[in-house]
């Protein structure tokens, strides 16, 4: 079985790296905590940030060949800066929780990062040995496959990097970029997301700004994939209303199943299998158990329940995987993209067919990626 995954941090985890180290770390999967310079805390998820959750993070090019990782959607992301809260999982734990947001990053901050990121990844395609493709339209990833490369696609993670008038989305979109989410959860010009809090509501404030109206209206003309994942709920009604392009949530999960202001409610899931659109079960545990917590200790069975519930509502065609690699605390028992076989024997005993597993693995995010891009 192969899994195209609808999000990693990947370009995050190595971005503070020299660039020949951080290429090496991906092609080679030599990374560690020493190169990092990162706390990588404990098991039970005592890490911070958009980082691992042991040495070598979850994702490299070795590892996404052994695990069976087709390809997926590479996240540009910028942290928020020092001194302004980065996110810290272990403030992710107890009965309750909630964890103030940093600020708005500008955008002189944001879009330098942004670029050295693409920059990162356009290296690692380079570097692999056609192991790897960069990828803008469904048939070109699918040709990827058929040669055995890795499918790459570029999303952007909050759109901080973005200026007003938009002439920043278009030189990113010919750099490549085919993805974009307006928030990841802090506010920002366009769009204001959701705090991490347990148990809480996606309804958490105002919707899209004048400016996100704007950009919604011009990924929709050049056929750039919205993401609704770290929107709010008001943020994801006006775009369903704005957009005329099906609705994708790339790494969210059921909030009548875990109660975070990080996961869709039932009316909205049902908003995205009107549109034919998708939701990628994110394995960041804290948005799958009921209790809310970032705990490695969390079994495959969790991430099987979202599937079941969602496939349910959204129907089988619509429900893909959107891992949160290098961005989250997984369950131990996948551990890195090398144990996605370990999620792929867990779908099988829980009854999928290998044809439902070749939708929800991959061919659904491939052909939710075609109604949008048109190709």
């Amino acid at each position: 079985m192969k899994l195209f995954d609808g999000h990693n941090d990947v370009l995050s985890r190595l971005l503070d790296l020299p660039v020949d180290t951080a290429v090496d770390a991906f092609i080679n999967g030599h990374t560690t905590a020493q190169d990092t310079g990162q706390d990588t805390g404990q098991d039970t998820g005592q890490n911070t940030g958009h980082e691992q959750d042991h040495e070598q993070g979850h994702i490299d090019l070795p590892r996404m060949i052994a695990g069976g990782m087709s390809g997926g959607l590479f996240a540009l992301y910028a942290s928020p800066l020092p001194g302004d809260g980065e996110l810290d999982f272990s403030q992710l734990n107890g009965s309750s929780y909630h964890v103030p947001l940093p600020p708005e990053l500008s955008l002189q901050d944001a879009l330098p990062v942004a670029l050295r990121q693409a920059g990162l990844l356009q290296r690692f395609v380079k570097n692999s040995a056609g192991r790897m493709r960069l990828c803008t339209s469904a048939d070109q990833i699918r040709n990827a496959h058929s040669e055995g490369a890795i499918a790459a696609v570029m999303h952007l993670e909050g759109a901080e990097a973005i200026d007003d008038d938009l002439v920043n989305l278009d030189m990113l979109y010919q750099l490549g970029l085919r993805s974009l989410g307006p928030v990841w959860s802090r506010p920002n010009r366009f769009a204001h997301g959701v705090p991490f809090k347990f148990p809480g509501s996606p309804d958490t404030g105002d919707g899209l700004t004048t400016p996100g109206k704007k950009l919604i209206t011009r990924c929709n003309e050049l056929g750039v994939l919205i993401d609704l994942s770290h929107i709010n709920e008001k943020g994801f009604y006006d775009i369903a209303q704005l957009s005329n392009a099906p609705l994708v949530a790339s790494h969210s999960n059921v909030h009548a199943l875990c109660a975070s202001t990080r996961n869709l409610t039932d009316p909205q899931l049902h908003a995205i299998r009107e549109s034919n659109g998708l939701v990628g079960v994110n394995l960041a545990t804290s948005f799958l158990r009921s209790d809310g917590q970032m705990r490695a200790d969390t079994s495959i069975s969790t991430v099987l329940h979202h599937m079941d519930y969602l496939m349910n509502i959204v129907g089988e065609d619509n429900v893909g995987l959107g891992s949160d690699f290098d961005g989250a605390v997984v369950p131990e028992s996948i551990g890195s993209v090398a144990g996605l076989p370990a999620l792929f024997d867990a779908m099988c005993n829980n009854g999928y067919s290998d044809d439902l597993m070749r939708k929800l693995c991959q061919d659904n995010w491939i052909s939710v990626l075609q109604r949008v891009w048109g190709h």
